[in-house]
């Protein structure tokens, strides 16, 4: 389907299907959802990167570094990106990273 993504703030984005009407959302899972209503859920962190493609991160959700005092080495906060597997299915957002290919899109301007 056709998506209409629309800026609310600098750098923050809300995608919207043209025919149903829904925006696009991630939950606190990182599951992908249809949402009826404008929410904070709906909010993506757009980047552009060198080659033309774009990445969406959630705005609201990301997995947070391990606290000291953990046996694990202390790691970077993590985004968690918009992601199409080779399917054609939604991918989670925590298991994304930015440079895989499946989170990669190239937005066309549609007259």
């Amino acid at each position: 389907g056709i998506l209409e993504i629309t800026a609310v703030d600098v750098g923050i984005v809300a995608i919207k299907g043209l025919f149903s009407g829904r925006y696009l959302a991630m939950n606190k899972r990182g599951r992908l959802y249809a949402s009826e209503n404008y929410n904070a859920e709906c909010e993506f962190v757009e980047r552009i990167h060198e080659l033309g493609y774009n990445t969406y991160a959630s705005r609201l959700y990301r997995t947070v570094p391990n606290r000291a005092g953990t046996k694990r080495k202390a790691s970077a906060e993590r985004l968690w990106y918009l992601s199409i597997n080779g399917k054609g299915r939604p991918r989670r957002g925590f298991k994304t990273r930015r440079t895989q290919k499946s989170s990669l899109f190239l937005p066309r301007v549609l007259d």
